[in-house]
Parts: structure tokens; sequence; C-alpha cells
């Protein structure tokens, strides 16, 4: 393993990998430093990638050039598209992956990309050069040189594995947990702090009975995450179904005579779990009134017999988890492979960074994934891919990749994290994302693709494809907004037998906007109406993007006011708080909106009106004290 490197990414993790496949597509002498070799790409709980508002993020991911999409789409046993009928902006697409195929793609992708290469050891400090990140030292002594870092240590920082009062160290099951890097953090003036997280029991699928569950398969269409897919043979593997049973009253019971032998409820646990995605206890305990719980039973693979519990997460002894689990339909029988656990780890709180993910405390510092106190494997991988990117230009000089909340969810995301702070495992959901509207999974390569090329994220050759879509697409709406559809007797009689009325003249556009009708219905129309070039457009568009130029002219007028809201706040929400700006000191802001800016530093206007206590009139007094600021006027 060679001792110097331009990028050195710790961890290969979801967001280890996206972060040093960004940092080597941008040319940097990137390395990818591992425990083990064999643990890349590992998906530690659920089998599947994607969901609410995840399935978006991995999009976006794929329109950034990330691999995340295309290794979940060659690797998926399952796909579905949750929120299905409801509007293209809370859709979320989801796989059901083969974990073992996923890890093996990941880990294919990762030693073939073009200056990256993977070495093993564990990260445990970190030397400086003028004031700088200068290099990491190693656990055996080693020091590696670099000019930038990415730590993305997941649940190993002091890791701490539950299995009611039995605890072991690890960051995973029977895997070791990084012990000094913590404490290397703390020494930089990191503040960390301490969560929680879990994964249900594996069973062995042979000892399951599926007749007594209800059958959850897959969508009849599959839709792909990645773009790239699209030359290539999809689904890639053989598809499979998913099965849904449920806990009850009696399951409830137990759990609650259990509780005291609950790390969680004994105290042994000092981590915050998990609000939107809790244990089975915390199920129980916080939603009393309910009477069942769901738990989806889905394969971990093609080649294997695990099945994952999904929704039965716990730290209860292996002896009441077994008893727990037997008594759930069609589990009566059930062999319990590797039991549930939780999982404690150190994270760093982070309002310490800056939306681009370097550490305030150490320039060339930075950080991914669950140790700023994210949760989820799309999370991680988003926050990866844009750390690895500003740690490949933080080397040479150039300006930042920073997202902004209208343009994708990733950007939310990390304005969340940078400016709100959090003192709970953060979960990605669309009510986070007051432009939820423009940040559909359908419109990723359009936000974003341009991006991607500016930032040499994406090749000119690899976005032509994306453009040549996004073009037919536009082409295709204009002629339909075009064409001139008069209620004549004919006209009406036709369109009346698809249960389209036509009372006055309109387009093909505006007939499209309405809910009675869609391109199925009126598909020999437009072939007819449209010039030869636009209907032959019409005819290529695949199923996803006939999807979305329906629902473009169905939002098209609500989409415009949203942009035109986003200019208006944008002109005052971009104001940069320049270097020296004090929020101490103003007049008329209060000692509660003064605490928080001071301890956020927030960078922009815009993030300041987003802190807890900064209220609308705080904002007006801090525009007022910038333009003066800039005038000279305050110190």
């Amino acid at each position: 393993m060679e001792a110097r490197w331009e990028v050195i990414v710790v961890g290969g993790g979801h967001a280890g990998c996206e972060a040093a496949l960004a940092s080597a597509r941008l040319g940097r002498k990137t390395l990818l430093l591992t425990r083990e070799r064999a643990t890349i790409g590992r998906m530690s709980c659920n089998p599947a990638v994607g969901g609410l508002a995840k399935g978006q993020v991995v999009r976006e991911i794929d329109a950034l050039g990330g691999a995340m999409g295309l290794v979940a789409d060659r690797t998926a046993i399952q796909f579905k598209v949750l929120n299905g009928s409801r509007g293209t902006a809370v859709r979320g697409l989801r796989c059901q992956s083969d974990k073992a195929l996923y890890a093996e793609e990941m880990t294919r992708t990762v030693n073939s990309a073009p200056n990256l290469s993977v070495g093993e050891g564990t990260a445990a400090g970190f030397s400086l050069l003028g004031g700088r990140l200068g290099g990491l030292t190693l656990e055996d002594g080693s020091t590696l040189v670099c000019g930038a870092a990415v730590v993305t240590t997941g649940t190993f920082l002091r890791g701490l594995v539950h299995v009611g009062d039995v605890q072991r160290e690890a960051g995973r099951w029977n895997e070791p947990p990084a012990r000094a890097l913590s404490d290397a953090l703390v020494a930089l003036g990191l503040r960390l702090g301490r969560m929680k997280t879990g994964t249900p029991p594996r069973v062995r699928a042979s000892t399951v009975d599926v007749a007594k569950m209800a059958r959850a398969p897959g969508d009849a269409r599959p839709v792909a995450f990645s773009f790239r897919s699209r030359g290539e043979a999809f689904p890639r593997q053989r598809q499979v179904d998913c099965w849904l049973t449920h806990t009850h009253e009696a399951v409830h019971d137990l759990i609650r005579e259990s509780l005291p032998l609950s790390p969680l409820y004994s105290g042994r646990i000092v981590g915050r779990g998990p609000r939107y995605c809790p244990s089975i206890e915390d199920k129980v305990v916080r939603f009393s009134d309910k009477p069942r719980h769901q738990i989806f039973v889905e394969p971990e693979g093609l080649s294997t017999d695990w099945l994952y519990l999904n929704g039965l997460s716990m730290s209860l002894p292996e002896k009441t988890q077994e008893s727990i689990v037997r008594m759930i339909s069609g589990l009566e029988r059930a062999e319990i492979l590797r039991p549930a656990y939780a999982v404690e780890y150190d994270m760093v709180f982070p309002e310490q960074l800056d939306v681009s993910l370097e550490t305030r405390a150490l320039p060339g510092l930075f950080l991914a994934g669950q140790i700023n106190g994210t949760s989820g494997y799309e999370e991680a991988a988003g926050q990866g891919l844009v750390a690895g990117t500003n740690a490949a230009r933080v080397v040479t000089g150039d300006e930042p990749l920073r997202l902004g909340r209208h343009e994708a969810y990733i950007g939310v995301m990390l304005d969340d994290l940078v400016t709100l702070g959090l003192d709970e495992p953060y979960r990605l959901l669309t009510s986070r994302a007051e432009h939820r509207l423009l940040l559909g999974a359908d419109t990723a390569y359009a936000r974003l693709t341009g991006t991607a090329l500016a930032f040499g994220l994406v090749t000119e050759q690899e976005a032509a494809p994306v453009f040549e879509a996004e073009a037919r697409v536009a082409r295709v709406s204009e002629g339909l907004s075009g064409a001139r559809v008069r209620p004549d007797r004919a006209t009406r009689e036709r369109l009346a037998g698809r249960g389209v009325s036509l009372m006055e003249e309109t387009t093909l556009a505006g007939l499209l906007r309405r809910p009675e009708a869609d391109l199925a219905k009126l598909e020999d129309l437009c072939a007819e109406m449209l010039d030869g070039e636009t209907a032959a457009d019409l005819a290529a568009l695949r199923p996803e993007e006939r999807d979305r130029l329906v629902a473009d002219l169905r939002y098209e007028g609500f989409v415009t006011r949203e942009r035109e809201a986003i200019a208006r706040v944008a002109r005052a929400a971009e104001r940069v708080f320049p270097d020296g700006f004090a929020f101490n000191g103003i007049p008329g802001l209060s000692a509660e909106a003064t605490e928080r800016l001071e301890r956020h530093h927030p960078r922009t206007l815009g993030q300041a009106s987003r802190l807890p206590g900064v209220t609308p009139a705080a904002v007006t007094l801090l525009l007022a004290r910038l333009l003066s600021f800039r005038r000279g006027v305050a110190a």
C-alpha cells in the first residue's frame, strides 16, 4: 500500500464506496481504506435499496454519476414503486436486493475503477500539515499522507452490540469496532454523541410457512433506478415475492412483560434510537392502541436460505426473541439463524460541518454517512458522493459541490444536517422537502445531469443520452401544446367513446391535463394530429417518460408558481455571511436566536432562517445587518 494519496476514504460501506468512486472519477489518486476487503458494499441491515424519499436519492446519485442505482438494478430480485397511485413527486422507487450479489457487484465496480486502489487497515488518527489535514495514522502505527480524507465509519466508532444483557464490542455482528478514532475526532475539537440502531432476526426459509401469510409481489412493470440500465438486460435477476404477516396482542403482551430484559428499557443502552424505524419494543410502547404491526418477510437473496423479518427489530434476549417470533402466524416453527440486536456507536454532530461536508475543525477532513447521525444506505451514499467530490476538489483548490434544497433531496438532507443539527438518527422523508413538487424521481436527470457534467462527475458521452431523452420529452410536450382539438361532431363522439368529453376547443395538452384522459386513450389521436417527427418522438418515449410527460402537463401551473416562489426567496436567502460577521450584539436579536446562530454559524441567510428560534423578525434584522456590513457600517 503506497503511502501518498490525494484522497483517502475510510470505510467501504455505501458512503465510502460512493465517496471513493466520485474522487477517482475526478482523476484524484484515491485510496479506499477498509478493515477487510470482503466487507466492501455490504448491506448491514435490510436487503433493499430505495423507498419514500430514499428512491429519489438513489436516482439523484445516478444522475450525479454514482454507482448505487446501477448496482441495485443489476442485483435486485424485486422492484416496487411505493405510493404508485399518488403524484409522481411522492412516489418512491424501491427494490429488494440479493445481498451477496449487491456486495459482489459493488466490489467489482470499486476494483475496476481507474485511479482507485483498495487497502486494508484501520484509521486511528490524523496528522496535520500547515493547519490542514496532512495524513492518517493507522492502528498499526503506520502513516498515510494525503491531501484530503473522507471518514465513513458507519456504526463502527466504539460500536457496542446488545442482545439482552449480553454486550460485545462490535460495529456489526462479529466485526470489531474502531476504537481509537473517536478520541482523535474529539482531540480536533469535534463534539461527539452516541446513537443506536438495530436490526431484526434472520430466520431459515425452510422453517417458515408462507401459506399462512399474504403474498407481497413486485410490480408487473419494473422501474429501474439507473438511466444506464437502459443499455442492459433488465431486470437481470430472477424476480421473487415477499410475504406479509403481523404481530398480535398476545405478542405485544409478551413484549411488555419482557421490557425489563430489553437493554433499551433497562438503561444499558444510552444512545438515541431512530424515531422513524423503531424497534418492536418501541412500537408496542409508543403505539399501544395498535392491535398489530406489519412484518414483511423478505428473502436475502436467490442462493441463501436466510429471510429478513422487516419490522421486528429488537434487542431482547435470544430466548425471548424465539418465543416472540414463534407466536407470529407462519413463523411458528421458524429457526432463528441470527438474533436481532441493537448497536450503539459514536457520531459527530453535523452542525460542525460545512454543507460541503468538510469539518470546520480541520480543513481537508470530510465526514459522510452514519458518522453524521443519519440512518439508511441511501442517505449515506448521497453524502458519500458529495463528500468524495468535494474532497477531490479541495485538493485542486476548486469550489465545492453544493446542492440547494430546491435542487435535490440530497441538498435537503445536507442543509438539514449542518443547519438544524439533530438529536436522533436522521431519516430523509418527503415531508422534509418544502419544494418536493420539483424533486420527483422522474425529474432527477433534468435537475442534476448538467451539474454532474459541469463538475466532471459524468462525461459528455454519458450525459448525451440523458440530454437527448430530455429534449425528446420537451419536443413532444411542445407539440401537444400546439395541436388544436376542435369540438366537431366526429371528434366529440370519438372522445366520448373513451370517456372523455369535449365541449370547447382545446389542445392535446389540454385534454391530457384531465384526470379521465391519458396517453393510452389518446394515442391514435395524438399520432394523427402531431407532425411526423413529433409523433415519432412520442412513440419513442419509454413508459416512465410518458408518465412524466402527462404529470408535467397536469402540474405545470403549480410548478411555475413554485419556481417563481423559489426565485423570490433565493434572492434573499443566498446572501452569504462574510468572514468576521458577528451575531452577538445585533440590536433587537433575541438571546435564543443569538445562541442558535453562534452555535451553528450558518453560511447563508437561508440557512439562518431555518434554525429553530430564528423568527422572520430575526431574519429581517440579520438582512439589515448584512446590508450595513457590506456598506462598511458594521464592524
